[in-house]
């Protein structure tokens, strides 16, 4: 048995695990890299094995940087199964076909400037009918279902606390009658978040592979974040300016829009329009409200007192905006009002609109709400940049930026270290995936001053046999 890391490692996104047993492969998320535009074209072009030898993957979650590659692993020949939660493939239908529309239209919107300058044209990493092409092969399963995603291989999924449908795999593998039991964490949630329940815990492995993106940090409560945008959307509005928020189209959102929704009933921020600016979030919200199964004790009980709405995700103030002409209406209104668009780290879609109409207007608050990949927009506005490119223009940034990280859907540290200490004594090895270099390193020194060994941070494309 072998394992083979070729995404995540040393950095977050791209999520890409290979496992080598009984002469088959088996391929754990297949995510897309994000950083700076032309590496990250190259990196997602290329993959360091051949996509016709997988025989399966198991997807963790929808979010794109874990499945976004899954249309070019099928455009280079991959015909296997795509084990998931049914949550997670009814989310990826929609999002895989979203992120190559949106690879299509950043496209012709360069395009236009290329040829100005006698460039010749860009091409997209995919298209929306690659991604389409994806679904065929999707296997959805439910939690603590036992399926058999290759030979030698018994799987179960069960609740990462991430985003709705997101999960962990415990995976039992028996190979010329050794048995080894290897642990994938996926993105492991916290206790807590809004409408979506606490992550499972690892009961037994041999091996794990567990993210690490928040190993050096703790994060406020669910309920200080609550505050935090409480202060921040009454601040901005009361100097008549707009809240802009870059948000993954998948939990961020719907987590926002349900905080908003309490927040105006029970009157702690004025009555301002709120609007989801996204198709792929309307589009995400709709599975979010088929799949209500899926939510937590809390968001029941606040779905049962809503007696005026009798909803988590709609309420009078808030629009759902689908249409091309209705965003392009929102940069010509000046009214206070909070505009959540896709998507999360600011790099494509219908945000980068709204930042390059707004950016430049003190009375604004660009709000960040999850991790930014270095290279990326948002991480420039995190970094405090004063002069950014939108569209390969450069605009000064005068709108105030905030960073709230306390609705963050991953871990922080002592959860992290929580989760580890479920498997001491039995894992020979942890691999600290999904997160960079501090982060990993802090979380690796707390694990050894509890006394673990065999934690690992490995280097991309490195292989462990196991």
């Amino acid at each position: 048995m072998k394992l083979h890391f070729h995404g995540a490692a040393q950095t977050v996104t791209g999520s890409k695990h290979l496992l080598e047993v009984n002469g088959h492969k088996l391929l754990l998320d297949c995510g897309l890299f994000q950083g700076r535009r032309k590496e990250s074209y190259q990196r997602n072009l290329s993959f360091p094995f051949d996509p016709k030898s997988v025989d399966a993957v198991v997807l963790s979650h929808a979010h794109i940087d874990h499945s976004g590659n899954l249309p070019g692993l099928v455009k280079e020949g991959f015909s296997g199964p795509i084990f998931t939660t049914r949550a997670s493939a009814n989310l990826s239908r929609i999002m895989l076909a979203d992120s190559g529309h949106i690879h299509e239209s950043d496209v012709n919107f360069i395009n236009k400037k290329r040829i100005k300058r006698g460039q010749p044209p860009a091409e997209p990493l995919y298209t929306v009918a690659d991604a389409e092409e994806v679904a065929q092969y999707l296997r959805p399963v439910s939690y603590d279902e036992p399926f058999e995603p290759v030979p030698g291989v018994r799987a179960r999924l069960v609740d990462a606390g991430h985003i709705l449908g997101s999960a962990a795999a415990s995976l039992e593998m028996e190979e010329n009658g050794r048995q080894v039991r290897l642990w994938f964490s996926g993105d492991i949630g916290r206790r807590d978040l809004p409408l979506i329940r606490d992550p499972v815990f690892p009961a037994r492995a041999d091996y794990m592979i567990m993210e690490c993106t928040y190993g050096d940090r703790e994060h406020g409560t669910p309920e200080q974040a609550f505050e935090a945008l409480r202060d921040i959307v009454v601040r901005t509005v009361n100097r008549g300016g707009k809240v802009i928020i870059p948000a993954f189209a998948v939990g961020r959102t719907q987590e926002l829009v349900y905080c908003l929704h309490r927040m105006i009933d029970s009157g702690d921020i004025p009555r301002v329009p709120v609007f989801v600016d996204s198709p792929l979030a309307v589009n995400v919200t709709d599975i979010f409200r088929a799949h209500r199964d899926f939510f937590d004790a809390e968001t029941w009980q606040f779905i049962e007192d809503d007696t005026r709405h009798n909803a988590a995700l709609g309420f009078d103030l808030l629009t759902y905006v689908r249409s091309v002409e209705e965003s392009k209406a929102l940069n010509r209104r000046k009214d206070p009002m909070v505009i959540i668009s896709a998507s999360g780290m600011a790099e494509t879609g219908r945000i980068l609109h709204h930042l390059r109409h707004n950016i430049e207007d003190s009375r604004n608050t660009i709000l960040i709400v999850s991790w930014q990949a270095p290279h990326t927009l948002g991480r420039r506005l995190v970094e405090g940049q004063t002069r950014v490119k939108i569209f390969g223009e450069v605009f000064k940034r005068k709108a105030e930026v905030e960073t709230l990280n306390g609705l963050s859907a991953h871990a922080g540290q002592s959860l992290l270290v929580e989760y580890a200490l479920k498997v001491k004594g039995q894992a020979s090895n942890i691999f600290l995936v999904h997160g960079e270099q501090g982060p990993a390193s802090a979380l690796r020194e707390k694990l050894t001053d509890w006394g673990m060994d065999g934690v690992v941070y490995p280097e991309m494309n490195a292989g462990f046999d196991l």
